[in-house]
């Protein structure tokens, strides 16, 4: 049974990122959002950064690895996005 007060911060940072990931995701779904606009890799590059510090907690080598690579991707999106409004 999960007791609420054993819940550690990281457990709450990582709760966090998965919230924002799904959020975008959803928002996606929904068309309330373009995967090429700036609201969604930011989102992401946000939900993978909170997962990433809940894993330096509790470290899982093949979660960190897959969440360090989608923040890139993020950051790469990110880049790309900012490079198209200076144009």
């Amino acid at each position: 049974m999960l007791n609420i007060m054993n819940i550690k911060y990281s457990d709450v940072a990582g709760l966090i990122g998965v919230l924002i990931l799904l959020t975008s995701y959803l928002l996606i779904q929904l068309d309330r959002i373009n995967v090429k606009e700036l609201t969604y890799s930011v989102m992401n590059m946000c939900g993978a950064l909170f997962i990433m510090v809940s894993l330096l907690v509790d470290w899982n080598l093949s979660s960190m690895v897959i969440e360090v690579i989608w923040f890139l991707i993020s950051v790469y999106g990110i880049c790309r996005c900012l490079r198209k409004k200076v144009q």
